[in-house]
């Protein structure tokens, strides 16, 4: 057999058997099913992007706004009677008729001792889970 022959065959068999009206039917049915799934794929993907995209977007929204009140609010204090003469006494030396300045000495070694050992909170120990169990089910552990 030559190869004539078996090109012939082989061009025979695929136009009868294979390219038949049912199987281009079919194959054209599928390559529409990939295609469709494919494109459902990538809106869903992108719907998903432009999702995420807008929740950033409105929690940076959300941080402005609040940022934007936070400095409305800072300049109606620093508008008050009580801020500006707060900020006089701080930085103008500035003080009301009658009041006295009293300058206080440091403290001394003893005293700064003093103060440490009592502002210490007691130490505490970390018991592992087995103990904390044996603990709670043995009170006398």
């Amino acid at each position: 057999m030559s190869v004539k022959d078996s090109v012939r065959r082989a061009k025979y068999g695929l136009k009868h058997d294979f390219f038949t009206i049912e199987n281009v039917v079919l194959m054209a049915a599928i390559i529409m099913c990939l295609v469709w799934t494919y494109q459902s794929i990538a809106a869903m993907s992108r719907n998903w992007e432009l999702s995420e995209r807008l929740t950033s977007e409105r929690k940076a929204l959300e941080l402005v706004k609040t940022e934007v009140e936070a400095a409305e609010l800072e300049n109606e204090y620093q508008a008050t009677e009580e801020y500006q003469e707060l900020i006089a006494r701080k930085y103008l030396d500035k003080k009301q008729p009658g009041e006295n300045m009293v300058v206080m000495p440091e403290n001394t070694e003893e005293a700064k001792v003093k103060h440490q050992t009592s502002s210490e909170a007691p130490v505490r120990k970390d018991y592992s889970n087995f103990e904390k169990w044996m603990m709670y089910l043995f009170p006398s552990y």
